[in-house]
């Protein structure tokens, strides 16, 4: 299992959440960050993931397959956050 879905579920965020979340990241990833952000996930869990994801950003991809959602709007929305992080 992604190791982003795992820390989700681990801390009882519903697969209809999960789905929206990873909606959301493919539309809008600063907003995807602030709303995991509220899930009230502890930080010492959520953090290493974080950094899994800003390291390999290919998990977004593993985990938007895995749970059925649209491809063509991860890679934009991987565009936009290159983008946001280049200013």
């Amino acid at each position: 299992m992604n190791p982003i879905i795992k820390v989700l579920k681990d801390n009882n965020i519903s697969n209809e959440q999960i789905s929206a979340i990873f909606t959301e990241l493919t539309q809008n990833p600063i907003m995807a960050m602030a709303t995991i952000g509220s899930l009230g996930i502890p930080q010492e869990e959520l953090q290493p993931v974080m950094m899994q994801v800003m390291t390999n950003p290919a998990l977004i991809k593993e985990a938007v397959v895995e749970l059925g959602l649209d491809m063509e709007a991860v890679e934009k929305a991987k565009a936009q956050l290159d983008e946001s992080n280049q200013k």
